[in-house]
């Protein structure tokens, strides 16, 4: 039985014909030829020509090999050494002695602390200024091994060992 055709004048594509064993070599060896071409050039990593160079677009290309041009003294030379720097303390370096003879002796601190003992309160900034000296002179005094309340701690400790011995029922 004969296949009823839709149209009239409709034709089919026509079969594509297969290609011979030479047309097929052929179509391999320009593949071949055009993938031998793909990648960077030769010796494109030392030329430093990669992402660096495009996105310096502007600027004058440069040797990436060379470094700086300052020059580098190679043996003994008169020039100056160039100093370190110090840094700005606001009070001198002293000995702890001699700043806790400051300290002592600070005629600021005095009336400071005359008229806290008079009653008076004193500013923020007044207040602030004398618990810092006070704290300062507490270290100095830490460090140099002194301290104004060793004959009341020696007599609180006395006291307490006598206590205990009382409480222990000891003699």
């Amino acid at each position: 039985m004969k296949k009823p055709t839709t149209a009239a004048g409709a034709k089919r594509p026509a079969k594509a014909r297969r290609k011979t064993r030479e047309e097929l070599n052929q179509e391999a060896r320009d593949r071949k030829r055009d993938k031998k071409h793909r990648g960077h050039a030769a010796g494109s990593r030392a030329s430093g020509s990669g992402a660096a160079g495009a996105s310096a677009n502007g600027k004058a290309q440069k040797d990436p090999r060379i470094g700086s041009k300052t020059p580098i003294p190679l043996g003994v030379t008169d020039t100056p050494v160039t100093k370190q720097h110090k840094p700005k303390s606001e009070k001198p370096m002293l000995s702890p002695q001699a700043e806790l003879d400051l300290l002592e002796n600070d005629e600021r601190l005095d009336a400071l602390l005359e008229r806290l003992e008079e009653g008076e309160t004193l500013t923020t900034e007044e207040q602030s200024w004398v618990d810092a000296k006070l704290d300062r002179i507490d270290e100095l005094m830490q460090k140099l091994g002194l301290s104004y309340d060793d004959e009341e701690d020696e007599e609180e400790e006395e006291k307490q060992e006598d206590m205990m011995r009382l409480l222990k029922g000891g003699n």
